[in-house]
């Protein structure tokens, strides 16, 4: 007897800034997710947060033209029901369930990695990949994030928060962020990703405008001082028991890695195995694990780190819940420099999926 293929819903686009990264993500988890193995259900949400279940090419999730292909859509909604188990599919006489085993939510930023749809997928008692609601919550915003960090006794860049209402009286917050920061410094918002709304200051006049860009992107926000240093990185692995991979580093050909060199220019270098002494390197994979658990992680994250070239302090900058996968991202590579291969990578992610723990 054939043995029951499991169905694996990936979900991707979604309302974020990120609506694009996340479809070239979701496509390459597509393509090499075991066929064998599984059958998969492509949902994509749309920038104004309509759902349909996409029946054509892959490529076309890829390049965002799967939205105009109205022959392979067809209309869904996410259902909190566990009845239903996770989705409605409107077809003729009415709505009818379509039930996955496991969901795959492959969506960065908003309504995606920051605990709201996991929270529906809660309710509707389904299986999904990556953390839980409060680890992705707190991972999504900076501030909390930060905060967790502290508690956990992980050593960060020195920061401060700042808030949209405070803009009305900029020179004031101006004042504050630079006796405690001086410049350069980096200003944030607290609930973004992928670089998005990210700029460095240099002085009065370009922190105001930072300011004002993140202020576009979140009502918080986070001002950091700029650290003299490496960027590395680190993937994490697991629900109860958790595994480092490799350390990698990324060396900006512009002096900032920001979303264009993330995700257009390609032009950043990546190192891995990073170029650190072993037990640098053996540091920065046990903070990673630290910070996964202090968030109360499962399933996956990607941690991002500082090594402060004064003193190599290991300094954690932010965690990732649901990292890119797109084929020049570093979660899978990381895992790829230790032997675990994309598609043996994505077959653990939904093995813990199946087991997660309440």
């Amino acid at each position: 007897m054939t043995e029951k293929k499991l169905k694996v819903c990936v979900v991707f686009g979604g309302q974020s800034s990120e609506h694009e990264v996340s479809a070239v993500s979701a496509a390459s988890v597509i393509d090499n997710l075991d066929k064998e193995k599984y059958k998969i259900i492509k949902l994509g949400i749309t920038k104004k947060g309509r759902w349909f279940i996409y029946t054509g090419k892959t490529q076309k999730i890829a390049d965002g033209s799967w939205q105009r292909d109205k022959d392979n859509l067809k209309q869904v909604v996410g259902s909190p029901s566990p009845v239903h188990k996770g989705l409605l599919v409107l077809e003729e006489g009415g709505w009818r369930s379509l039930k996955a085993d496991v969901f795959f939510p492959v969506l960065h930023g908003i309504y995606g990695e920051d605990g709201t749809i996991q929270g529906l997928f809660e309710m509707a008692c389904v299986k999904y990949v990556g953390c839980g609601v409060l680890a992705s919550a707190m991972g999504m915003n900076k501030l909390y994030a930060k905060m967790a960090f502290e508690s956990a006794g992980l050593p960060q860049a020195k920061w401060v928060r700042a808030d949209r209402h405070e803009l009305e009286h900029i020179e004031g917050a101006i004042d504050r962020i630079e006796s405690k920061l001086g410049y350069p410094c980096f200003v944030k918002p607290a609930n973004a990703g992928s670089s998005v709304g990210i700029s460095r200051a240099l002085n009065r006049e370009s922190l105001a405008e930072a300011l004002a860009v993140a202020a576009l992107h979140d009502r918080q926000l986070v001002i950091e001082e700029a650290v003299v240093g490496r960027e590395v990185e680190c993937s994490v692995l697991g629900n109860r028991q958790v595994s480092a991979a490799a350390v990698g580093e990324v060396v900006s050909a512009s002096g900032f890695y920001d979303y264009k060199e993330k995700y257009q220019t390609n032009t950043a270098k990546l190192c891995i195995p990073a170029n650190l002494p072993e037990d640098t390197q053996a540091l920065v994979r046990q903070r990673a694990i630290l910070a996964f658990k202090a968030i109360d992680g499962q399933g996956l994250s990607r941690v991002d780190f500082f090594v402060r070239s004064s003193d190599n302090e290991v300094l954690i900058n932010e965690i990732n819940t649901m990292p890119g996968f797109t084929s020049i991202s570093m979660y899978a590579k990381l895992w790829g420099a230790v032997g675990v291969s994309y598609s043996d990578l994505l077959d653990q992610l939904i093995e813990l999926a199946m087991q997660r723990e309440k």
